[in-house]
């Protein structure tokens, strides 16, 4: 059982955390599984892959069942937890490659639970259909049909590239960095002019209840928060760090970090501002 968890537990929380979009939901999935495991006979374990990651898709629909209710109550806009990207040997370290960007997370969010698996098992993890097909339990020319399906939903072209590339690495940093500096112009020519900023409260914090759109309303919505709520010990204070594999903004007051801060990026522009505020998913990624 211990050679199982010790080979198996990253790639289940990686499945897990993208089918929920929560650290904490996907970390209680991985105990839960292998908490369950020690009731199955041995015989069953031929192939412990493909046995295990059932196991959790299932244990994740059926927490979705009960996620979808509680999002119709959110208060606000809701948003995937961040998960913190370090280079460790912890639970919540997620290889890169093996990553979807936080945009993809929250597209995400437009598919059935069938759809997002197959999605995830595919573009993320990298399974081959007829692997996929064993885990959902419908044939391999119908799980193709659902990837493209759900591909379409989000919005993602046939040959599009899903993980972000160089450039968008190097565009956030710059971003960030004429956040930082107040350089207003550099910030709204390097949006989209009908880029949206979303905003996760949760009801617990201020943050903007509905959409902010267009490159101008972004741009100013942005510099009025920083002003206001990064500060420590009086001063300003922005950091970059990595986030879900990818540059974000982190704010810090003296209490710690209050406000994170991703873009999804698409033909040099940025899209999409997501600021997470909830403290509720926040808590994991320290002070």
């Amino acid at each position: 059982m211990q050679d199982l968890y010790e080979k198996y537990k990253k790639l289940l929380f990686k499945l897990a955390y993208q089918l929920l979009g929560s650290v904490s939901d996907a970390e209680d999935v991985v105990q839960d599984v292998f908490l369950k495991l020690y009731d199955v006979s041995p015989d069953k374990l031929g192939e412990p892959k493909a046995y295990l990651c059932k196991m959790v898709t299932n244990h994740c629909h059926d927490i979705q069942k009960s996620a979808r209710k509680k999002r119709e109550q959110y208060f606000g806009e809701w948003l995937p937890e961040p998960l913190y990207y370090a280079e460790d040997n912890s639970m919540d370290s997620v290889e890169l490659e093996d990553q979807l960007s936080y945009g993809m997370l929250v597209l995400l969010e437009k598919l059935t639970p069938t759809e997002r698996v197959v999605f995830v098992l595919r573009e993320a993890l990298s399974f081959e259909y007829y692997e996929i097909a064993e885990l959902v339990e419908k044939s391999e020319a119908n799980c193709r049909k659902i990837f493209s399906r759900a591909k379409s939903k989000m919005g993602i072209g046939t040959e599009e590239v899903i993980y972000s590339d160089t450039a968008s690495q190097e565009l956030t940093h710059k971003f960030i960095t004429a956040l930082k500096n107040g350089n207003l112009n550099q910030v709204v020519s390097m949006l989209d002019q009908n880029a949206v900023l979303i905003a996760d409260g949760g009801g617990k914090v201020i943050a903007a209840v509905n959409p902010i759109k267009s490159s101008d309303h972004v741009t100013k919505f942005l510099f009025g928060a920083i002003r206001k709520a990064s500060l420590v010990d009086g001063v300003p204070h922005i950091e970059i760090s990595q986030i879900n594999g990818q540059p974000a903004l982190i704010l810090r007051s003296n209490e710690g970090i209050h406000t994170v801060g991703m873009l999804h990026i698409e033909n040099n522009l940025i899209q999409n501002v997501y600021i997470i505020r909830n403290p509720d998913k926040l808590q994991h990624l320290g002070t």
